[in-house]
């Protein structure tokens, strides 16, 4: 027969009554479920659970650390609808995660890729809960440095899409994209490298001559649109100002879940 220890409730009682009750509604209550649709790619995705737990334990310290709720999609599937243009099918599937986030306790959504924020609106508008769009993330940063005009690196969709070029146009920001050569060299480069965990050192020199060359033509910042390239390019590889999207993402939401 088991016989009952209750040492281990003293000691919960005894450690409960020391906390005091701000500190209990901090660490116990106020604290909000972040919800992630990563798998896009899974390289990425680890960063953005690290950063989630790592900023959530400066924050509080001890041994606390975020909650989560993520759903990994399977990227070549996301990769091969991508490339067909199929953005309904897309939208079906993210939002399907989504609303299974949401479902499993999740109190905000992230979608963590650049391109997928394509179709976030409809994501948005599958769920019940707020979608922390990333261009509006940067666009709040870029604003607190109070430049004027940024470029944008990203995959070939992304950068043909309007959403960044708009979003940050309402906070006064121009942006400014690679020419042909430039899009063609980063999108190649994001999908046959990077999105597979391969970093070249002839690839990061290729994108540090296109910051300079994107310098030259007044961008004041860049932005790291693929939650990809940060793992590439590190602000001390160039003196012009990079805006690292994943963890600017994951920053905005541990403000939300600890607000």
């Amino acid at each position: 027969m088991q016989i009952y220890d209750d040492s281990v409730t003293r000691h919960l009682y005894h450690l409960n009554k020391n906390i005091t009750r701000t500190r209990r509604g901090q660490y116990f209550c106020r604290m909000k479920t972040i919800g992630l649709v990563g798998g896009t790619s899974w390289v990425s995705t680890l960063d953005y659970y690290r950063y989630f737990n790592e900023l959530t334990g400066q924050r509080l310290g001890g041994n606390e650390a975020a909650k989560i709720v993520l759903y990994s999609v399977n990227y070549g599937e996301i990769v091969s609808l991508t490339q067909a243009g199929d953005w309904e099918a897309i939208a079906t599937l993210i939002s399907d995660a989504a609303r299974r986030v949401e479902k499993a306790g999740a109190d905000c959504i992230l979608l963590g890729a650049n391109t997928m924020h394509h179709i976030a609106e409809k994501v948005q508008a599958s769920v019940g809960i707020p979608l922390l769009h990333i261009a509006d993330v940067l666009g709040r940063v870029i604003r607190e440095k109070e430049l004027h005009k940024v470029a944008l690196l990203g995959t070939k969709y992304t950068l043909l899409s309007d959403f960044y070029k708009r979003k940050l146009a309402e906070k006064g920001i121009e942006t400014i994209i690679p020419d042909e050569e430039g899009i063609l060299m980063v999108n190649n480069a994001i999908y046959q490298e990077l999105g597979k965990g391969i970093f070249l050192p002839e690839t990061k020199q290729q994108f540090l001559r296109l910051i300079s060359k994107l310098s030259d033509q007044g961008a004041e910042g860049v932005i790291l649109g693929c939650t990809e390239i940060p793992l590439l390019i590190k602000q001390e590889d160039t003196a012009v100002p990079v805006f690292d999207t994943t963890y600017l993402h994951a920053a905005a939401a541990v403000d939300f879940a600890l607000q």
